[in-house]
């Protein structure tokens, strides 16, 4: 083939290059001309949002505790007049949770708590320990569920091993049900003292809520019963302790314990004129100290409230703390929006008192009724004028088993209707790790480890010691190792698992568990 006869073949195979492209391209299209999501899922370059193609760095999970999407459209009605405001909710929609727990098609609220924390489904009342297996519902297998009592990991636990910061922010006492079921292992959720006992030793590093009494003795002023105060022992670890919005607004930096009440914190609607922060506030405040860890950060926040306002019947309370955990949401998104390496999730952990808008009352009236019957006034003022009731209807002062809402925002985030057991696996995979491997280096039982070369010391029955070897001590409910006066501060709590042998009080006939670390440094002895 000559030099002319070259040149022009080369260009007719740079032409048929070109043109196969351009139909290649033109295939990948779509009807509503966006790229088909197989034509670059394989290439590693499919981009589902704007930030879908960045490295989950943080996550912030967001509960509003006890509602359903009624009371999202109730907040929208009553923002009305006011201007008509959007809510961030609004734009964030992307399924559907359900949310039974092992023993009930309605979930308690501390069983839902750790199904999303630990990724597993426990007992009413139960908080990152298993099930009780004997009143299971007919669709779970006592084979196929966690050991009965013994704790397991949660993702808040995952993200510590990973080097990234913590926090835990609510409006109730922090030892409620969602809180605590990022941090304890506990098989009852009234036993506050001993909950706050696991938080604090859990060197989370963000902490905003209410219970300073669960931090300081009965001498003090507060609830422990063990002589121990724990405000102490978080000055001591290093911590910032502050008790008003005040003090929090001056922390610039380090690990932060705020306690902004005795037992819950004021609910939005009578905030004004106290010294509690909102938990938009909080939430701003928890991401700005998260964020400085170089390795990323995991934060839950509650709108604890809601929840309380659903059991009251009581839709002002309800619409009025909504709204403040809608602001912290935008808080939230804005942070992931300007960061790019975030997922926000948010989600209820089940819905509290069926509330809907209408009820017997709006029966064949709706062409009568406008947004004003469902704003502000008609909120506050239930019996409209003497002309009507509220069209507000509520079916209980407890629970309802139905699917809540799924919002999400950010990279991989979320879709379809999801168990709530899935959403910390979501949590898990954003971050990269195994649920059941970080339990595995969080929980080793003592007796598996050393047989019979251990006892338990009850010498100070509130403060129980496990003794190994006759010289190593693990006292209970702490991360602490000692050995020959030499203090170890380990990875993970000695959880003990009273309940292993049929009762609530603890012997060496119940199980115990400690970090895997714990067991190497003793065994290195």
């Amino acid at each position: 083939m000559d030099k002319r006869h070259t040149l022009i073949f080369a260009l007719f195979v740079v032409c048929m290059l070109v043109l196969g492209s351009a139909a290649a391209a033109m295939a990948g299209k779509n009807n509503n001309n966006k790229w088909d999501d197989d034509d670059y899922k394989n290439k590693g370059q499919y981009i589902s949002d704007k930030n879908s193609n960045q490295k989950i760095k943080n996550v912030i999970v967001m509960v509003p505790d006890g509602c359903d999407q009624n009371i999202q459209t109730l907040a929208r009605w009553y923002l009305a007049e006011e201007g008509g405001e959007e809510l961030q909710l609004d734009s964030m929609y992307t399924g559907m949770v359900s949310t039974n727990m092992a023993n009930s098609v309605i979930t308690g609220s501390a069983a839902a708590a750790t199904a999303f924390a630990t990724g597993e489904k426990t007992t009413a009342r139960f908080l990152g320990v298993g099930p009780r297996t004997e009143d299971l519902l007919s669709i779970y297998d006592a084979e196929d569920m966690a050991e009965p009592y013994a704790p397991i990991a949660s993702v808040l636990e995952g993200a510590k091993l990973e080097g990234k910061a913590t926090g835990l922010v609510a409006t109730s006492r922090i030892t409620h049900a969602t809180p605590a079921a990022y941090a304890v292992h506990i098989h009852d959720r009234g036993m506050d003292n001993e909950i706050m006992e696991h938080m604090v030793y859990q060197d989370i590093d963000v902490v905003f809520g209410g219970a300073e009494r669960h931090l300081i003795t009965e001498a003090d002023g507060g609830e422990r019963e063990d002589g121990e105060n724990l405000t102490e022992v978080l000055i001591d670890e290093g911590y910032n302790y502050v008790t008003t919005k005040t003090e929090m607004e001056a922390i610039i930096t380090g690990k932060t314990w705020g306690m902004f009440a005795s037992s819950h914190m004021e609910a939005e609607m009578n905030r004004e004129g106290t010294e509690q922060p909102s938990i938009a506030e909080m939430t701003d405040k928890a991401i700005e100290l998260l964020s400085q860890d170089k390795d990323g950060f995991f934060l839950m926040v509650e709108g604890s409230q809601i929840d309380w306002a659903g059991h009251a019947n009581d839709e002002l309370y309800m619409v009025t703390d909504f709204i403040a955990f809608d602001d912290a949401v935008k808080i939230a998104v804005d942070f992931a929006e300007e960061d790019g390496h975030t997922l926000v999730i948010v989600f209820p952990d089940h819905n509290t008192g069926g509330m809907t808008i209408g009820n017997e009352n709006t029966n064949g009236a709706y062409p009568e009724l406008t947004y004003t019957d469902v704003s502000v006034d008609e909120i506050i003022d239930p019996i409209n004028g003497g002309a009507g009731e509220s069209v507000i209807g509520w079916t209980t002062g407890g629970h309802t088993g139905g699917d809540v809402p799924l919002y999400a925002y950010g990279p991989e985030k979320p879709t379809g209707l999801l168990d709530n057991t899935e959403l910390a696996t979501c949590v898990a995979d954003a971050f990269g790790f195994n649920l059941d491997e970080v339990s595995e280096e969080l929980f080793v039982e003592v007796s598996d480890a050393f047989a019979e070369d251990w006892e338990l010391d009850t010498t100070d029955a509130a403060n129980p010691v496990i003794i190994i070897n006759g010289e190593a001590e693990l006292p209970v409910s702490k991360d602490i190792l000692r050995i020959d006066g030499t203090e170890y501060d380990l990875e993970g709590i000695v959880v003990a698992v009273p309940m292993a042998d049929g009762d609530s009080t603890l012997s060496e006939d119940d199980e115990f568990f400690i970090p895997q670390e714990a067991v190497e440094i003793i065994n290195e002895m």
